[in-house]
């Protein structure tokens, strides 16, 4: 379970002295869950995402994972807990090739067959990229689906996606609808995505809608998603 707790994240503003980016939210995650983040742009989304894998600091206030304080642990420890967490923009490592990395992942949990099997899972011929280096030569949503690879190699009880569908094509993100069907349903792990599909909102079990730095609403999917899609009264935050 991960819990923020009046989650404060304010940024030096020049002369006009502090931004507040994230307003005392409180949110719980329950085990087993997919949950989607949407919301307007520069609403607070990704800023949120940075806060629970540890990228960012918060202003004030508390994170729990599974009952322990990370409120103030790095990245590296918090991944040694069981978070994993994919960038909206994949980190290229010169020099290192795919097959490392998947490895570096799973640990001794991998063979060369089984990532093999991981790249298969993301759509991508392992044959083609195994032995390829995560460079410029990759396309991004070649990185892209390569990333996620590494979140199912990994295996963690909580993957954090700040927006996957970012500059993939559809064939990739129709496959990667898919594959995070595939995550929930085959593991007892948790989901949380940020993104503004409509396709990623309709398999998440629950829609969290975060404007301006505050949660707006809060619900299972049936409830919020048609409201999302109406721009009703309690939606116009969202409307494009």
């Amino acid at each position: 379970m991960l819990e923020l707790k009046n989650l404060c994240f304010q940024v030096e503003n020049g002369d006009l002295g502090h931004k507040e980016i994230i307003k005392n939210i409180n949110l719980t995650f329950d085990d087993h869950t997919f949950v989607a983040i949407t919301g307007p742009n520069g609403g607070g989304k990704s800023t949120l995402a940075k806060l629970i894998m540890g990228i960012e600091q918060p202003t004030s206030g508390q994170i729990l994972f599974n009952g322990t304080d990370i409120t103030h642990m790095n990245i590296t420890e918090r991944a040694k807990l069981g978070i994993s967490f994919a960038f909206q923009q994949p980190v290229r490592f010169k020099g290192i090739k795919v097959l490392d990395l998947l490895t570096l992942a799973a640990g001794d949990k991998t063979n060369f067959s089984s990532a093999c099997e991981y790249l298969s899972k993301v759509g991508l011929c392992a044959r083609d990229y195994i032995r390829r280096d995560i460079d410029g030569s990759l396309s991004g949503g070649e990185l892209k689906r390569i990333e996620i690879a590494t979140i199912i190699a990994r295996n963690t009880p909580l993957a954090v996606f700040d927006e996957p569908e970012a500059g993939i094509d559809l064939w990739s993100f129709n496959n990667l609808i898919k594959v995070f069907e595939e995550m929930h349903r085959s593991s007892d792990n948790s989901l949380i995505i940020i993104s503004h599909q409509e396709r990623i909102l309709n398999i998440a079990d629950e829609i969290v809608v975060l404007a301006e730095g505050t949660v707006k609403a809060r619900g299972r999917k049936d409830d919020i998603l048609p409201e999302l899609l109406k721009g009703t009264e309690g939606c116009k935050f969202y409307q494009a």
